[in-house]
């Protein structure tokens, strides 16, 4: 017998380590400054190796709620930008619209794992409803989600972030 999607082993891995990665965001404010940017070197490359082993399932278009709000985000990317400074913008190369362009690409961490932030809040809180075709449903639309977008937005942060973690000159 075949184990649906939301109880595959691998799904409820990576529901452990995006939890996980949702919470210390929201606990921000309570971490020591030099241990954030440790954590994150830490933690992103874990999400992202769970994100892989997500099995296969196909949106059926089942309407999940969105549990993020304009202000959650807003909390945690602000959070964020204060506490990176002048080291949270960097030049993105792995953008569409750079083919088009003489000039580089700015982007901000801190956007970027608030976007993280967003896919995954979204995908445990509609986990956390304990309803099969739900469940399977977000882990459907997290899935594509990490194909499509979010995927390569945090293989471009976790580049600057480790800029930031092994930069000498980096003072935070």
């Amino acid at each position: 017998m075949e184990t649906s999607a939301a109880f595959n082993k691998n799904t409820v891995e990576f529901v452990t380590v995006a939890a996980e990665y949702c919470a210390f965001l929201e606990r921000l404010m309570e971490q020591e400054p030099d241990r954030i940017v440790d954590v994150l070197c830490k933690l992103l490359p874990l999400v992202y190796l769970k994100a892989t082993m997500l099995p296969d399932a196909e949106p059926e278009g089942l309407y999940l709620e969105e549990s993020v709000t304009e202000q959650d985000y807003d909390d945690i990317r602000m959070q964020l930008a204060r506490f990176l400074g002048e080291k949270d913008d960097y030049l993105e190369v792995f953008v569409e619209d750079m083919k088009y362009s003489d000039t580089p690409v700015r982007k901000c961490i801190s956007e970027d794992l608030a976007d993280i932030y967003q896919a995954l809040k979204n995908f445990v809180q509609s986990y956390r409803s304990g309803l099969d075709e739900v469940m399977t449903e977000a882990v459907a639309v997290c899935a594509e989600g990490f194909r499509t977008y979010w995927g390569q937005t945090l293989t471009n942060t976790l580049r600057a972030i480790h800029n930031v973690r092994y930069d000498d000159e980096t003072d935070l």
